[in-house]
């Protein structure tokens, strides 16, 4: 078994209002050095053993579902999972 950890962010050259508006909230509580905020995705997926490479099986299915490659970049970080 695999815990797989995935990050998705918007592109830099994409706008981010949801981003601007909390950067915007954070400065007018006093918070001045919060300089630029993006917000993101977290996802945290479990993938069977099988006999298809675990790499390819989660690039899959973060290019076909999980993330707009438009306007979204991505990342992952693959753990195995030993059982007890």
């Amino acid at each position: 078994m695999y815990k797989v950890k995935v990050y998705v962010t918007l592109r830099e050259s994409v706008l981010d209002p949801q981003g601007t508006a909390v950067k915007q909230s954070l400065n007018s509580l006093g918070y001045s050095e919060a300089k630029d905020v993006r917000i993101g995705k977290y996802m945290e997926l479990s993938i069977g053993k099988s006999g298809r490479d675990v790499d390819g099986i989660v690039k899959d299915i973060c290019e076909k579902l999980l993330v707009n490659t438009v306007i979204e970049d991505y990342r992952y970080e693959i753990e195995e999972v030993v059982a007890q």
